[in-house]
């Protein structure tokens, strides 16, 4: 279903809107409405099961629209497989991805799927489950030090991809004979990673949002424990790692960013002196541009928060022999910084309510025996 934007005399229709329901790695197509006839367009983006793309020449130029399933060329036979990009963002996402037509072997688009070839396709599906469990079991009665993480069936049925991932090198020459005796068909071994396992079962991150190895991210780069100490995070493995156990691949996101803006802070080993205590470096917040210093070394103990320009004065007085009074600016209002933390608890109590409403109902009941008397003539 396409999106439509009413702009009272004009309808205008996003084509590249269509919604990619269940589909991993899928990308937006924003020049879906843009005709540009180049060599390039001819190729369209097919995806399979999971994260498994690729790129078809659209030969026979059938029309083809972002959400078809067609059927195209493979060895041995033909897979089914869903039109995700097309156009000259494909030719993008070609150059993206290192795709060259002119070293790669060229596959073509067959046809749009028919009723027999869906049946065919649903058929070889329905058999993937099975099929991974049984390997799993093969695999360890031949003591195969591997984990068989799923299993992908060709459309036509006559091929399966068996995906494994394995710590060192394993030699499944007797693990592909056996295979191909139970199920019949030609076997291929794929090893892929466990950021990749990650990827292709999907799930929704701690941050609320689907993994980013399900939905862009295509390409892994490794991921060290510096990243998240030029980040200044907790080096907690349970809130660095991902779902594939691993580093979360988005503490690479913003390094370069906090690479650059920790150029201009002191070293962390300095230490701060003035008139009556020695402060260590706790922590800093590079974008605000402030550093929190200790009394204790390695454990938050009076802590002093102070700017960047501030800390670098005090270094430059230590130099010269100097110590302040305080690591605070003497301009900086220090009972502004202080929090009322009895305040703010007692004005959110949930018993905040109890006493006011209860001095309503002594009033009110005062109120009625006063009128009782009232009417029975006695004395107030």
């Amino acid at each position: 279903m396409d999106y439509t934007l009413d702009t009272g005399n004009r309808r205008l229709t996003a084509a590249g809107c269509k919604k990619s329901s269940g589909q991993m790695l899928s990308i937006h197509d924003w020049l879906a409405d843009i005709d540009i006839n180049t060599e390039s367009c001819q190729y369209v983006e097919v995806q399979f099961k999971n994260t498994r793309k690729g790129y078809y020449l659209n030969s026979n130029n059938i029309d083809l629209e972002k959400g078809d399933i067609v059927a195209v060329e493979s060895n041995p036979g033909h897979d089914i497989g869903t039109v995700t990009t097309q156009g000259y963002l494909v030719a993008l996402q070609m150059r993206k991805n290192g795709y060259d037509p002119q070293k790669n072997e060229v596959k073509r688009v067959y046809r749009k799927a028919r009723p027999a070839d869906i049946e065919k396709w649903e058929e070889s599906k329905a058999r993937e489950h099975d099929a991974m469990l049984r390997t799993r079991k093969i695999a360890k009665d031949l003591n195969l030090d591997m984990k068989i993480g799923d299993v992908e069936f060709q459309g036509d049925g006559n091929k399966a991809i068996f995906y494994y991932i394995a710590d060192e090198r394993v030699d499944f020459r007797q693990l592909i004979k056996v295979l191909a005796e139970v199920f019949q068909v030609r076997i291929e071994m794929k090893q892929i990673g466990a950021r990749q396992e990650a990827g292709r079962i999907g799930g929704t991150g701690p941050c609320g949002r689907e993994l980013c190895c399900s939905t862009f991210l295509s390409k892994f780069s490794s991921v060290g424990t510096n990243a998240a100490r030029i980040q200044d995070l907790s080096m907690n493995p349970q809130k660095l790692a991902g779902q594939c156990a691993k580093l979360k691949c988005c503490l690479n996101f913003e390094l370069d960013n906090y690479i650059e803006a920790i150029k201009e802070f002191p070293d962390k080993s300095i230490q701060l002196e003035t008139s009556s205590e020695t402060y260590y470096f706790f922590k800093l917040d590079a974008f605000a541009r402030k550093m929190t210093y200790s009394t204790a070394p390695h454990a938050p103990q009076n802590l002093v928060e102070i700017s960047l320009d501030r800390a670098k004065a005090v270094i430059d007085m230590n130099k010269k022999g100097q110590k302040p009074d305080s690591l605070l600016e003497e301009s900086t209002d220090r009972q502004n910084a202080v929090i009322d933390f009895t305040s703010s608890v007692s004005e959110g109590s949930l018993t905040r309510f109890d006493n006011k409403n209860k001095k309503k109902k002594k009033k009110r009941n005062k109120h009625k025996n006063h009128d009782k008397k009232q009417d029975n003539n006695e004395p107030a």
